[in-house]
C-alpha cells in the first residue's frame, strides 16, 4: 500500500520528488500532439461529432423501423416479420452503445487535451 500512495504521490506532483507541482504534466502525457496538423485540430473535431451525430439517427431510424417490423408481424402472426425486427432492434441498441462509448471516449481524451 505505502508503494502504490508514493506513486500517486509522485504523479500528483507531476514527477518532482520535493516541491510543489500539479497533475498537469501527468495529463500531458495523455494529451494527443497534432503536431503539423494543430490547424485541423477543431474542423477535425467538429467533423468527427457530425459524423458520429449522422450515426447516432441513421441507429434510432433503424431501430423504429425494426420496432414496425415487430408490431406488424404480431399484428400478422408472420414470426419472420418479428424476428427481423428483434434482429434490427438489438442490432441498432448495440450500435448505439458502440458509439456513446467512442463518444465519451473521445471526449475525455480531447477534454484533457485542452487548455492544460
Amino acid at each position: 500500500m505505502h508503494a502504490l500512495y508514493g506513486i500517486v504521490e509522485t504523479a500528483a506532483k507531476g514527477g518532482k520528488k520535493e516541491g510543489g507541482g500539479s497533475i498537469d504534466s501527468l495529463l500531458q502525457g495523455i494529451t494527443p500532439d497534432w503536431g503539423p496538423f494543430k490547424a485541423l485540430q477543431d474542423p477535425a473535431q467538429q467533423v468527427i461529432g457530425v459524423i458520429m451525430a449522422g450515426v447516432v439517427l441513421f441507429l434510432l431510424g433503424t431501430a423504429v423501423v425494426g420496432a414496425m417490423h415487430i408490431k406488424v408481424g404480431n399484428s400478422q402472426a408472420n414470426t419472420m416479420e418479428t424476428k427481423k425486427g428483434q434482429t434490427q432492434v438489438a442490432s441498432a441498441l448495440v450500435g448505439l452503445f458502440v458509439v456513446a462509448a467512442m463518444v465519451t471516449i473521445f471526449t475525455i481524451v480531447y477534454g484533457m487535451g485542452g487548455e492544460v
